[in-house]
């Protein structure tokens, strides 16, 4: 893995990468240890319950969503966060058009894999 547009990130300069229904994502800067990205979400979207071996801290950038991580629910708006230990099971309904900021430790190597 290659660190990325380091050590200025402009946002602009990055192409969406399309996640189908209703939810898009830009890999922002990263190294193997660290990982940011930007989510943009339609009401309604879901990121569905996964979980990963990585850490995780989310921002609500804007919008509101309702979160599920482990058993628990909760609704987080724009200036929440939430953390997301390794192999939690998490996921995101957006309940409006929303975006989440997203760091990951360390980096989500399968984020950067060609597309089949």
């Amino acid at each position: 893995m290659q660190e990325h547009r380091l050590p200025f990130v402009e946002e602009k300069e990055i192409q969406w990468e399309d996640q189908g229904g209703g939810v898009r994502r830009k890999i922002l800067g990263y190294d193997p240890n660290l990982m940011m990205t930007v989510v943009e979400f339609k009401k309604g979207s879901i990121g569905y319950v996964h979980k990963h071996p990585h850490r995780q801290v989310t921002y609500v950038v804007r919008g509101s969503f309702e979160v599920t991580a482990g058993s628990e629910k909760h609704v987080l708006k724009s200036g929440d966060c939430f953390f997301i230990l390794p192999d939690l099971e998490h996921g995101v309904v957006a309940l409006e058009d929303a975006c989440l900021a997203d760091v990951f430790a360390p980096a989500r190597e399968d984020f950067l894999a060609p597309k089949r």
